[in-house]
């Protein structure tokens, strides 16, 4: 009978985990995603959209749903944002332009005091040509910072600080982010 109970459990344990996964443009973003030390849950998804192009699909793992984007930029805890390609109209040239008006959007245009930690990020796309496919998990570990991966290689990229990660995660969750659509469907308010 334990055993029955057992397989009961784990069965719905992988069927919520299953249900929990989301499928846009035919990529299935994880129900979870983890480091060595943090697991987060998906807490939405969208479609990065240029041009009435889709460009990537993205995916907001926090430690527990939340649609507040003022709450998760400003708060201390583990976050990871998962980029995967779609279109081969990203390149390395494209994604470093659209992450920088992204930092000057976030930052009222006044880049200077942070240009240092945002050449840092741009080497996460800039390591080797952009493809179809790629897969890019940014994450900000509280005392450790800014980490990154490409394919699930892990980048050298560590940037410290609790202010870099809010205004880097603005980008897509800010008052002005790259995609209103894309924003709405992170905070899973909405599937684009």
């Amino acid at each position: 009978m334990k055993k029955n109970i057992f397989f009961i459990g784990l069965c719905v344990l992988l069927i919520g985990d299953i249900a929990a996964q989301v499928t846009l443009c035919g990529v299935t973003l994880p129900a979870k995603l983890g480091t060595e030390d943090k697991v987060c849950i998906l807490n939405g998804a969208g479609i990065r959209k240029h041009y009435f192009i889709n460009t990537y699909v993205a995916g907001l793992y926090l430690p527990a749903k939340n649609s507040d984007p003022n709450a998760i930029i400003n708060a201390d805890q583990a976050i990871a944002v998962r980029l995967q390609i779609i279109s081969s109209l990203v390149t390395q040239e494209r994604m470093t332009e659209s992450v920088k008006e992204g930092f000057r959007k976030a930052t009222g245009g006044n880049t200077a005091p942070i240009q240092k930690e945002i050449n840092e990020i741009l080497k996460i796309f800039n390591s080797e040509p952009i493809k179809i496919g790629d897969v890019f998990d940014i994450w900000y570990i509280p005392g450790k910072g800014v980490m990154a991966s490409k394919n699930a290689k892990k980048l050298s990229l560590e940037i410290p600080g609790l202010h870099f990660k809010k205004l880097l995660y603005s980008i897509w969750l800010g008052k002005d982010p790259v995609d209103e659509g894309l924003k709405d469907g992170m905070l899973g308010l909405s599937a684009n």
